[in-house]
Order: structure tokens, then sequence, then C-alpha cells
């Protein structure tokens, strides 16, 4: 039996930046990954969705490079050379992960985890049906993030469908593509493959798409990548997929069908439990995850759960803030000093920014529009428009808006949604003052550098 003062189950965003806290704070501290380090963001997320879209932007400018002075433009598209570039960026940072796992206080364990108690993880060595070793510890934190959702069809699929991961895996570019879903992986996987080549098809159950995001926002979106060849089917139910063929029922009823080279299985993640969790005895549900309170902190004391796994936000950057302030509660349960660096102790987490890296891409913080209205909490509404901007319009960038909500007469902001150019960016910046309690009215004297896309949050402020 191997004891150790923190075991982390999960290297990617969550799992590592807690044991790198830990660690640096002088905790001995054993990390079970059975995969590449870094986790689903770094591995078949965010990190390679994003490479792939840094392509897509540059094909669509060149597309539009006469705009630009540039005539008679023409370019081979080579796909295999994306995948490389794509394989090339998961590898620089999977070693920047390593290095950091690196330091003396912390063992990295390739292996799978399981619970043997409520203190003690027993592991096994990939690709070995052998026991490697036991560890126990006074803490543990559970980081193990989430896995891809499936629609229980009428009848079950009779060929191959991909996920997520499948789609990032593939060594050649389909001539069409069926998405079924519309949320942030179904609308980014549309938007770059678009961009490629590909000609693309969105069938989702809901009328509109990124139901996360401000509805109006999320329309004017979806209409940019439908003037750039993607057909969407909205408020449709896939029944079944046969030999290629996406069979559904649209929103009047009539049953019908799309053929595609690949069908593309986009309707979300769920929490990656584990059967060996009830050994551990604390409370967890297989689709919403494992139940912690604010320090996330599960119902057994010392043990925490991180990231997608307890399921409050699918959010690497969530999963990283989490990570900070469950390692901060072991560090004082273990009476470190009050000076700590690591001074929050629990956050109810409700100014947690998202972007969608669409092309133009979306952002969003705080509740919608709809929300409010649902919750008839009083409200203000202002809008700018990318069109309307200086650099926008020098960049080409003029498809585009920006929603700022707020208390009445330019009160508290209550929050952002954007699409356009930079919309991640100017999110950012107004989540910022969010976390501020910044209102309107102070956001009207803050001076902004002219000429940026940033002048746009100003402008909503104006209105």
């Amino acid at each position: 039996m191997n004891k150790t003062d923190l075991i982390v189950i999960g290297a990617g965003p969550g799992g590592y930046r807690a044991a790198e806290l830990a660690a640096k704070a002088g905790l001995k501290v054993v990390v079970v990954e059975a995969g590449h380090v870094g986790g689903t963001c770094l591995n078949e997320g965010c990190i390679p969705t994003k490479s792939f879209a840094r392509n897509a932007e540059i094909v669509q400018t060149l597309k539009e490079a006469s705009l630009f002075g540039m005539n008679n433009m023409s370019f081979d598209f080579d796909f295999q050379q994306v995948v490389a570039r794509k394989n090339e960026v998961l590898a620089q940072l999977r070693s920047g992960i390593e290095t950091l796992l690196s330091h003396p206080n912390i063992t990295l364990v390739r292996g799978h985890a399981r619970f043997v108690d409520a203190h003690t993880v027993e592991t096994v060595s990939v690709g070995s049906s052998s026991t490697a070793a036991q560890y126990t510890a006074t803490h543990i934190i559970i980081a193990t993030g989430s896995v891809p959702k499936a629609l229980r069809l009428q009848e079950p699929a009779n060929c191959r469908v991909l996920d997520s991961s499948d789609l990032l895996q593939l060594d050649h570019l389909p001539e069409s593509l069926c998405i079924i879903g519309a949320g942030v992986i179904g609308m980014e996987f549309a938007s770059i493959f678009s961009a490629f080549g590909t000609k693309v098809t969105v069938v989702e159950f809901l009328k509109e798409c990124l139901p996360a995001l401000d509805s109006d926002i999320a329309k004017r979106l979806r209409k940019v990548l439908e003037k750039r060849g993607v057909t969407f089917h909205l408020q449709c139910a896939v029944t079944g997929i046969r030999s290629k063929v996406v069979t559904f029922t649209d929103k009047k009823g009539k049953e019908q069908t799309i053929e595609a080279e690949e069908v593309l299985m986009a309707v979300g993640r769920t929490p990656r439990v584990s059967d060996d969790f009830q050994l551990a005895g604390f409370d967890y549900d297989a689709r919403t995850g494992i139940k912690v309170d604010d320090h996330f902190e599960t119902t057994v004391p010392g043990i925490y759960a991180i990231g997608d796994v307890n399921g409050r936000q699918m959010l690497a950057h969530a999963a990283e803030a989490q990570a900070k302030i469950a390692v901060t509660h072991i560090l004082r349960s273990n009476n470190a000093p009050a000076d700590s660096p690591f001074s929050i102790l629990h956050s109810p987490f409700t100014v947690v920014p998202a972007a969608i890296f669409t092309y133009p891409e979306a952002a969003c913080v705080g509740p919608t529009e709809d929300q409010l209205k649902e919750e008839s909490i009083a409200y203000e509404c202002r809008k700018a428009f990318h069109r309307a901007n200086g650099k926008a319009l020098a960049m080409n960038e003029t498809e585009g808006m920006l929603k700022l909500l707020s208390e009445p007469d330019g009160g508290r902001i209550l929050g952002c949604h954007a699409f356009g150019a930079h919309a991640a960016d100017m999110v950012q910046e107004v989540s910022v003052l969010m976390c501020r309690d910044t209102t309107v009215r102070q956001l009207r004297d803050m001076v902004h550098i002219h000429p940026t896309l940033s002048e746009i949050v100003l402008a909503a402020a104006e209105q």
C-alpha cells in the first residue's frame, strides 16, 4: 500500500491544475491517467477543434481574397496537412503538461483507477489486466471528465456513426457530413467542415441552435452559416440511421431522409462515472454526475469532484477554477498557513463565460434575455453592431452583434451575448466587469482604445 497526501484521478485541465497547485503547496500527489495527459479538452475537444477552426478561418479569408486586392487567387487544400498541424499542436501541449507533472512532489501513474474504499484507489496498468498498485490518501480529487452522449433511436444504427473524437481522427475530408445536434460541438464542426468544402447538413431537435446562447444571437449566427452553405433542419427528431441515411421527423410530422458520407452524433456530453464509485460511498447519478458542495467536496468528506464529472459547467476553464477551490479547501483542512496563496474558499460560479468557435465566433456570460423575461427580472437591453465599428469594417468582419443586459437605469451588468469577430474577447471583458459588480453607467466612463473591436462593448453601453 502506497500512502500519499492527495490522489488525483484524471490529468485533464482540472486534474493537472489541482496536482500542480497541491504540489507547489508541499503536498505529495499521485496523478492517475489512463490516456494522454490533457484530457478531453487537449486531445479530443477544445484544442484540436480550434486548430481546425484556424485552418477554416484562413480558407474562408482566401475565398474572399479579392476584397483585399488579391485577384485570381487559387489554392489547393490539403486536409492531410491540416491534420498533421493539429497533431503537432497537441504533441507540443502534451509535452508541456508532462513537464508540469514532473514536479518532485507529483507521481504520474499510467493506468486505470478504481476505488477500493473511500480512501484507497487501485490502479491497473494500461494494456494489462494485472493490478499495478494501491494508493491511499486522506484526500482524493476525481477529475474523470465526460463522454459523448448518444441518442436512443427507434432502430439502432446499422452503420458507423462518429462522435466528436472520431471526427477529429478522420484521415480524409468527407464530401458530405450530417451532424445530429446544433449545440456547441455540432455548430463548431458545421462551421469548420463547411469552410473546408464539405456539404454540411445539421439536424436539431430544438427550435434554434445553441440553446445556451441568447436566441437573437443564435439565430443571427445560424443565418451567417446558412449563407455559407450549411443546411439546417430545426425542430426535427432523428428516428434512425441506416447505411449512412439519417431518417428524421420534421416539425410538421413528415418523415424525411438525408444521405451523407459521414454522420456525426453531437448531442452533448455526459459525466464519466464508474460503478466503483459505489465503493467510495458518495452520492452520484449516471446522468447528472457526482453531487458536490460549493467546495466541490462530495458527500464523503475528503473526496472531491471537479470538472465535467460533477455536471455543473462542462468547460475547461471552469474545471481549472474548481481545482483551485478544491485544493484551497484541502490545504485549509490541513491547517495551511493563513497567508496561503490560495485565498478563494468557494464560489457560486455565477460569472462563467463561454465561447463557441464557429466562424464568426460567439460567446456569452450570464442569463439570456429570454431567461430574464421568464424569471420576471427587470432589465435593460442594449445592442451594438460590428458593421458600425471602424476596426470591423477595416477587417471585413461586419457580421456581428453584441447584446448587453443590465439592471434598469444603467445599473449593474447582468449578462452579455455576442457573435462576430473577437466575440470571446469582448465577452471576457464584460465578465471581468461583472465580477466587480460594474454598472453600465461606470462602463460608459471607461476609455477604450480606438480603433478596436472592444469599442463595440462601449458602444452598447452608450445606447
